[in-house]
């Protein structure tokens, strides 16, 4: 704040040095007065922006950065826990992008390798941006059972912390509008929002807009508050002035390395989704390789275990939005007791959820691999049995697996 103002004070010294060569000192004083004291929307963007040099340049930077100012503070008023802004130059990035794809890291997830360099370079995803706003969001729930205590116990069933309530796609779209509808009610703006919802490589994009730095297990890290939140952007085509880039602080810490269940973090910042939990229980649409299947553990809907070894998430924040309130008990129920759950009822019971999009099937799919892993009784071999005949192949397939395992086959 104080750089700001320190610049901002330079700007306005180099404009009154300038104004004094061209008219009196009196006219003077009413034109800095008037940049000072009019609202952003009476001495309108637009208009300084195709004005040419001396004073008017000067307005316009101070103009666009009052305005980058006051969208960081709407945006924290909507429950953004940080807003930041970035050029969206991730053109850097395109070698090991492609490089990480041919080597087939994405698995079966061919929306990907689907655009091009549209993930890479924001202009041609939506033409005329200048600008990406990118803004967090913190959604791990205060009251949610205690993560290690879930995963430790074989009978529960683990599902991300981030799935427990309602779909962060819309909580975060919706506000995410709203923002950019603000920012437009004062200057009219070209902008499209998203919320993982587009070819878009959101944690560089935050990154280069100050708001962490990329860990070693591919999220984004913040020194003050961790992990644990949700990531969204507006593409704009104001030219608003950039935030510093964050830098790394990983270190030689290897803790996401060491404790991922799969070893899917192949290297550090690297990740083989094939491997992955989160890839497994939710993006693979087919059988869940047999190699696998033991290592999944009780999770059922994602992994959260780089998030629960990462020494920075002693900063972490619960989530303020009620949205991500823990819905339907998910954050300590019983295995057997969802696996019984009908396709109605698991229409009913997730609706609004981010669970919901696998659909019943995969579903079942995945409960049936955490039941083969779960502690031996009596109610688990009950619960798969009266799944044994399921009408789905993908169910059998791993209701058959799950027995066996059960039974020591």
């Amino acid at each position: 704040m104080a750089e700001r103002a320190q610049h901002a004070a330079h700007q306005r010294r180099l404009a009154g040095a300038e104004l004094a060569v061209q008219m009196n000192r009196h006219a003077a004083r009413q034109a800095a007065r008037e940049v000072r004291t009019q609202p952003l929307g009476r001495l309108g963007i637009g208009k300084l922006a195709t004005a040419g040099g001396g004073i008017i340049g000067d307005m316009h930077a101070l103009q666009l950065a009052r305005l980058a100012a006051k969208i960081k503070a709407w945006g924290e008023a909507l429950g953004f826990s940080a807003v930041g802004v970035s050029d969206g130059d991730l053109s850097a990035l395109e070698p090991g992008f492609f490089d990480w794809l041919d080597r087939g890291f994405h698995g079966e997830m061919h929306y990907m390798a689907a655009h091009g360099t549209k993930r890479t370079r924001p202009g041609e995803l939506e033409p005329g941006t200048v600008r990406v706003i990118s803004a967090t969001m913190d959604y791990l729930p205060a009251a949610a059972a205690d993560a290690h205590a879930v995963l430790a116990a074989g009978d529960s069933a683990y599902v991300a912390r981030y799935a427990l309530g309602r779909d962060y796609h819309k909580v975060l779209r919706n506000r995410l509008q709203t923002l950019a509808a603000r920012i437009a009610d004062v200057v009219p703006h070209r902008y499209r929002v998203f919320t993982d919802s587009a070819p878009v490589l959101e944690v560089p994009l935050a990154a280069r807009a100050g708001l962490g730095w990329r860990g070693k297990h591919t999220l984004l890290l913040n020194r003050t508050r961790g992990s644990w939140f949700f990531l969204g952007e507006i593409y704009t085509d104001l030219p608003l002035p950039v935030d510093v880039p964050a830098s790394g602080h990983c270190g030689r810490c290897t803790a996401c390395l060491d404790v991922c269940p799969t070893r899917a973090i192949v290297a550090p910042y690297e990740v083989d989704a094939r491997r992955c939990i989160s890839y497994l229980t939710i993006e693979l649409k087919g059988s869940i390789p047999v190699d696998l299947r033991p290592l999944i553990g009780n999770r059922i809907y994602g992994c959260d275990d780089c998030q629960l070894a990462c020494p920075w998430n002693r900063f972490a924040r619960p989530a303020t939005v009620p949205d991500f309130d823990v819905r339907h008990g998910l954050d300590r129920a019983r295995l057997v007791d969802l696996f019984a759950w009908s396709e109605a009822d698991f229409n009913e019971r997730l609706a609004g959820s981010p669970i919901r999009r696998i659909g019943h099937i995969r579903w079942l799919r995945n409960i049936a691999v955490a039941l083969g892993n779960a502690p031996a009784s009596p109610e688990v071999l009950a619960a798969l049995g009266a799944r044994l005949n399921h009408p789905s192949g993908l169910v059998r397939e791993h209701v058959a697996w799950a027995l066996a395992r059960q039974q020591g086959g």
